[in-house]
């Protein structure tokens, strides 16, 4: 009172008035945060159970794959080489170009090879009269049978010769025996070779073999006429190629089999000696039961998961089959519809009640 008896004698009226006013609102703010401490609501009870993630078990498709490494090997292949030691006067085909079957490719020199061929043609006319003037001879018992039989014998090999001739001939034009593509030409015009000399090679890409070799487990997995997956580190794209052929036997050294699998090649995108990463389909099961891998307790006789049976849990033992990047295969154990705890798993003992925070 003496306080407020002060302020009316020293504190002018404007001023008074709004001291006043600032002191009321303080004190009603005062009334207002005691009234909302004393209506605060109390927190909600927790709900019963341990917290856990379910997963509901249901049917999935299975792809079991098999990832392994393969080689692309040509349709055709073949060195083109001379088969006599002689002089290159003409190349008919520039490097890497594409060629028919039969083509001519290469020309060697064959002036003596001719020569010696005019030669026996005119030989072969002179055997021809002579064969032909005793025959009429050996008719009118003119001349004995031997008489003839010799000049028959002489025109005949003459005519052997000239074909033998004919085929060495033949042997100086070198010809593309099929179609595909000439690589880089080793020789040029004037350039002697000999036998066996490779002048160039050929490829025939319209397909390419894919050889890749699998482990022998899977040496029945993998049959003639399936389709298989492959991919080459060039682009990105997918590749088919059928199984056409199996190795008779696995190799003992490395206890893998050989498989051919052919590709069609539209383009020639794809190269011999290409490395081609195969993804191979083994088998696929459309009704596999499929739970994360977290929910799997590993134990000394193999695997556990727990199982909720009315908002208790169960251990359950289960085998397991394939296993993915994040998921694995129940093979016993399980069946469709049942929930499985893929969380808080070492806070849990049998019959101990849960609660879910997520389910899916």
């Amino acid at each position: 009172m003496q306080t407020l008896k002060f302020i009316q004698n020293h504190v002018s009226g404007p001023l008074l008035a709004i001291l006043l006013c600032a002191s009321l609102v303080v004190f009603f703010a005062g009334c207002d945060a005691k009234a909302e401490n004393k209506t605060a609501i109390s927190p909600a009870k927790t709900a019963p159970g341990i917290p856990v993630d379910g997963n509901i078990v249901k049917p999935a498709v299975l792809k079991d794959e098999l990832e392994v490494t393969g080689t692309l090997e040509p349709n055709q292949q073949v060195d083109i080489v001379s088969e006599l030691p002689r002089k290159i006067v003409r190349i008919d085909v520039k490097d890497g170009a594409a060629v028919q079957s039969g083509q001519l490719l290469f020309e060697m020199d064959n002036a003596d090879l001719l020569a010696q061929l005019e030669k026996l043609h005119q030989q072969e006319k002179l055997a021809k009269l002579n064969e032909e003037r005793l025959r009429d001879l050996i008719q009118h018992e003119a001349v004995v049978q031997q008489d003839y039989d010799q000049a028959f014998t002489n025109l005949k090999v003459l005519e052997a010769q000239i074909v033998e001739l004919q085929v060495t001939l033949a042997k100086t034009r070198v010809r593309a025996p099929f179609s595909g593509n000439i690589g880089i030409i080793h020789v040029y015009p004037g350039a002697v070779v000999s036998v066996n000399t490779v002048l160039t090679h050929l490829e025939d890409n319209s397909q390419v073999k894919v050889d890749f070799h699998v482990p022998e487990k899977y040496a029945q997995t993998i049959n003639t006429g399936s389709l298989q997956k492959f991919t080459v580190a060039s682009d990105t794209r997918q590749y088919t190629a059928k199984v056409v052929a199996k190795e008779s036997g696995v190799d003992q050294n490395t206890r893998t089999l050989l498989i051919r699998a052919v590709s069609q090649n539209p383009g020639r995108r794809l190269l011999a000696g290409q490395s081609a990463r195969m993804q191979l389909a083994l088998h696929a099961d459309a009704d596999a039961l499929m739970v994360s891998s977290q929910a799997l307790i590993p134990t000394s006789r193999g695997y556990n998961v727990y199982i909720v049976k009315n908002e208790h849990v169960q251990l359950t033992p289960v085998d397991i089959g394939q296993r993915g990047a994040s998921t694995v295969e129940i093979l016993h154990g399980l069946n469709n519809g049942d929930t499985v705890v893929t969380s808080n798993l070492l806070r849990l003992t049998p019959d101990a009640q849960i609660r879910f925070a997520s389910l899916k």
